[in-house]
C-alpha cells in the first residue's frame, strides 16, 4: 500500500498481482471508498504509475470543469443583471457581457486541453 495526495484528496493505492498481471486501485482515505478506475501493468510500479497519472488527470479535469461552470454562472448573472444596468455607470452591459464571455471561452478551451490529454478510461 502507498498513500498519495492529489489536489486536496488523499488516496491509499493498493496493488495486487492476479495471474501474472498487477492491478492498482485507489481508495479515498477520508471515506475508505474506492475511487476511479483500476490500472493494470506488468509490475506493481507500472500499475501504480498508471493509476497516479489517471488520478492526476481526473483532478485536473474536475478543476477545469468547475472553472467552466463558474464562468458560465458568472456570464448568466451578467446577462441577467444587464437588464438593470445604467448606461451612464461604468462599463456598458455589452462590454461586461463580452468580458465574461471571454472567460467562459478561456475556461472551455482549458477543459478541451485537459480532455485531449485523457489518460485511461473512465
Amino acid at each position: 500500500m502507498r498513500e498519495i495526495s492529489v489536489g486536496d484528496r488523499q488516496y491509499c493505492i493498493v496493488a495486487v498481482e492476479r495471474d501474472g498481471e498487477w492491478t492498482a486501485r485507489a481508495e479515498d482515505i477520508a471515506t475508505g471508498e474506492r475511487f476511479g478506475i483500476e490500472c493494470t501493468g506488468r509490475t506493481d510500479t507500472g500499475a501504480i504509475e498508471g493509476l497516479v497519472q489517471w488520478l492526476t488527470w481526473q483532478h485536473e479535469h474536475a478543476s477545469a470543469l468547475d472553472a467552466l461552470q463558474e464562468a458560465e454562472r458568472a456570464y448568466h448573472r451578467t446577462i441577467a443583471c444587464s437588464a438593470f444596468a445604467s448606461p451612464t455607470e461604468g462599463p456598458t452591459a455589452i462590454e461586461l457581457q463580452k468580458e465574461t464571455f471571454k472567460k467562459v471561452e478561456a475556461a472551455r478551451v482549458r477543459l478541451d486541453e485537459v480532455r485531449a490529454r485523457r489518460v485511461g478510461s473512465p
